[in-house]
């Protein structure tokens, strides 16, 4: 019986509650006498609600109450009051708090009713009047009113340049300038964001929400309705997809509350699929490149400029030049980064947050560069490799990107790639081949995790992370499994409730690091206990032994150089008269290494794309994708994530575009009837490797997060591979086929 499970593809442990709909999601909790809430969306971009006439639905017979600014309860509104754990400075979005409009779809009001169809034939029945002002919601009007963030989210950085490049650049023979644009880009998840509040008979909530991080949620809600935390508890046992939109509380939860404590009543809200574009996008961004190269393809200078958009209430940030200054040596580079306030809701961080936004461009700018100075793209890029972090001047904690380079060439057939563009193709599809290199951040939090060794040999382990699909309840499960020595279908991982040792948000591609490390603790303490115990057994054959010379292994405790003298835990706590053996540790990223070292993941991507000449419609055939993120928990689930970051970054590539119509002030394909993504017939050849990365210094597992990197730089060899196809660079995502007629 092997327990050994780290660095094994085990199936999911939660596979089966999902296929067989056992899992249940924040819409699927149902209790006596529940009721049900519609949201009506505001019809204007700005200005104020005139005039709100609820009468008429009101008469409408289990209509229950219709919620808006002029009714209300009264709450503790002081924006201290209202954080959440990823709030952006500045004054967060209040619903129902006055008359005035800020955004498109803005709530305006809630209607409660008996059964969620009479709601929403309710909310038709509210007339509502308008007094509209002038918006602006045009980034690419408005970029030259662009100003500088002074602070941004937590664990911002502002960029920082360093030596001389404008003056370089006037000197240096071979020059590119080049400007790159996307446009907003909604997350759309499977699971459209819902939240059930059961109210209890002695007051208190239980909330079912979907969400990254149900204790984010819990000091919300405890906040701004004046709760005590013992009074608020939030499960998020499953989610159906995030991507970043279930980071902050959406408004659905406040409503929903509101409306629970005020009627004394539980409440359930979902929002459709069109108000699911009314919160939170990847910002539009322009970028503006200005680089040189020697003769002999060195990198001399890099200028990078960021524009992009936030709200007229918050600034929101994303690292989007920073990668600039990290990718490949360089002495003298200079970024910029501004803001335009705009008329729309605060952006919400999607998918690598500025990663995928900053690198698609870099790596279209450096291909550009590789071409004026004549040589094979890959080989600019290896010419120009980075062995330090130049913008820590430190080096790296490990760096395998050499490597991802050489088996991702070799695996793709890189070398018979010929350099010049529209050379080659098949019958009427011109084929390209492109290259990019992605990077994400290789991050860890503070968490905490809890586990309970019963003397049936059952291990529970807990913290309150999140499952947004990633497969943090199997992975889990691995590292307990291993470090206990224990069978894995003996080991639970319990997560998704606010009442469990704390953790952060699942974000960032940190969850793995974070409370991967904070499990193997405290199992690890765990261990120490048992070994203690497995001393004070009659007759111990470990009486004389010290920890580091025993193995955990199938339920038995054995001594390393002689496994028959062994003893087994369960016979351990039988002995001890201990039913239960219980830990609780914390876990903190190193401060030392932190600020020693660079920390993080790299990947190179390639690309093949089959372009037909007389339509200008675009495949992308095959892509390979070696990635270097250290240790891998589960190669099975590890491909998932980058396999799905893959197909994401397609969709970013070639499809995915919410259209803002600057007259209206609106995205006017709200609907996933419009708002296009990959379906199965566009996607084809997908390779993953996991190239040997070691590294002792970038948390206790040695594993980086592989969540994001996936999408980091896909868009950005699609785009080259494209050029390479049919010489026409464009520099606008999505690449479509009107770009390319």
């Amino acid at each position: 019986m092997t327990t050994n499970y780290i660095g094994k593809s085990e199936s999911r442990v939660d596979g089966r509650a999902k296929v067989t709909g056992e899992a249940k999601y924040a819409a699927e909790y149902n209790v006596d006498d529940l009721t049900y809430g519609f949201v009506i969306s505001g019809s204007i971009t700005k200005g104020r609600i005139a005039k709100i006439d609820t009468s008429q639905a009101l008469k409408v017979k289990g209509v229950i109450q219709i919620f808006t600014h002029e009714n209300r309860t009264s709450l503790p509104w002081f924006d201290r009051n209202y954080a959440d754990d990823d709030q952006p400075p500045g004054s967060p979005f209040r619903p129902l708090y006055d008359d005035k409009i800020q955004f498109n779809m803005q709530p305006v009001a809630l209607v409660v009713a008996e059964t969620f169809d009479l709601a929403r034939y309710a909310a038709s029945l509210v007339k509502i009047e308008y007094k509209e002002k002038e918006f602006q919601t045009d980034l690419v009007a408005l970029q030259e009113k662009g100003f500088e963030p002074k602070k941004g989210k937590s664990g911002w950085q502002p960029p920082k340049s360093r030596g001389k490049a404008e003056k370089v650049l006037e000197n240096v023979p071979v020059q590119i300038e080049a400007e790159y644009y996307h446009g907003a880009e909604h997350h759309n998840p499977m699971e459209m964001h819902a939240s059930t509040v059961v109210y209890q008979p002695d007051g208190k909530l239980i909330i079912y929400d979907k969400t990254q991080g149900v204790q984010s949620c819990q000091q919300y809600i405890s906040k701004v309705f004046g709760l005590g935390k013992e009074e608020v508890q939030v499960i998020s046992s499953y989610v159906g997809g995030a991507f970043g939109s279930g980071l902050r509380p959406q408004y659905q939860l406040f409503l929903a509350v509101m409306a629970a404590l005020e009627l004394k009543k539980s409440v359930r809200v979902v929002l459709t699929r069109q108000q699911m574009f009314s919160f939170g996008h990847r910002p539009a961004t322009i970028q503006k490149f200005k680089m040189g190269a020697a003769a002999d393809g060195t990198l001399q200078a890099i200028k990078h400029d960021a524009i992009s958009e936030t709200s007229k209430f918050e600034n929101y940030t994303e690292k989007v030049v920073n990668w600039s200054g990290l990718l490949y040596q360089c002495e003298n580079v200079e970024m910029s980064y501004k803001l335009v306030p705009l008329d729309v809701y605060t952006p919400l961080d999607m998918r690598a947050p500025g990663g995928c936004t900053g690198v698609f461009a870099f790596e279209g700018a450096i291909d550009e560069l590789a071409y004026a100075v004549g040589m094979d793209p890959l080989e600019f890029r290896l010419k120009n490799y980075a062995e330090t972090d130049q913008n820590a001047k430190a080096p790296y904690s490990s760096k395998e990107l050499r490597e991802c380079y050489q088996q991702g060439a070799e695996k793709f057939g890189w070398s018979k790639r010929s350099l010049q563009p529209r050379s080659m193709r098949q019958e009427n599809q011109l084929v390209g081949w492109g290259v990019a290199t992605g990077i994400w951040e290789a991050m860890q939090q503070k968490a905490n995790a809890k586990a309970v060794l019963s003397v049936d040999g059952k291990l529970i382990v807990s913290s309150a992370t999140a499952d947004i699909g990633t497969g943090t309840y199997t992975v889990m499960t691995q590292i307990a499994a291993e470090t206990l020595g224990l069978p894995i279908e003996n080991v639970t991982f319990k997560l998704g409730d606010s009442t469990l040792p704390t953790a952060p948000l699942e974000g960032g591609s940190w969850t793995v690091s974070t409370v991967g490390s904070a499990v193997k603790t405290v199992c690890e303490d765990v261990r120490k206990h048992v070994f203690k115990l497995a001393k004070k057994v009659k007759d111990s054959p470990l009486s004389g032994a010290d920890l580091d010379e025993v193995t955990f292994a199938g339920g038995m405790v054995k001594l390393t150089k002689d496994p028959t003298k062994s003893v087994s835990i369960t016979e351990v706590m039988r002995q001890g008269e201990v039913n239960n053996i219980e830990e609780e540790s914390m876990t903190l990223p190193n401060p030392v290494h932190m600020l020693k070292y660079g920390m993080y993941t790299h990947s190179a991507i390639f690309v093949e794309v089959m372009v037909d000449e007389d339509l200008g419609t675009v495949k992308v055939t095959r892509v390979v994708n070696a990635v270097a993120g250290g240790r891998i928990i589960n190669p099975k689930t590890a491909r998932s994530q980058v396999l799905g970051g893959v197909v994401w970054g397609i969709g970013m590539a070639l499809q995915e575009d919410s259209f803002m119509d600057n007259n209206l002030g609106k995205f006017i394909n709200h609907d996933l009837a419009e708002y296009h993504v990959p379906i199965n017939a566009d996607i084809h050849n997908i390779d993953i490797i996991f190239v040997d990365e070691k590294d002792d210094k970038v948390n206790p597992l040695g594993a980086k997060g592989l969540g994001e990197i996936g999408i980091v730089g896909t868009a950005g060899a699609i785009s080259n591979a494209i050029y390479h196809a049919t010489g026409k660079r464009v520099r606008d995502l999505p690449i479509t086929l009107d770009k390319l007629l």
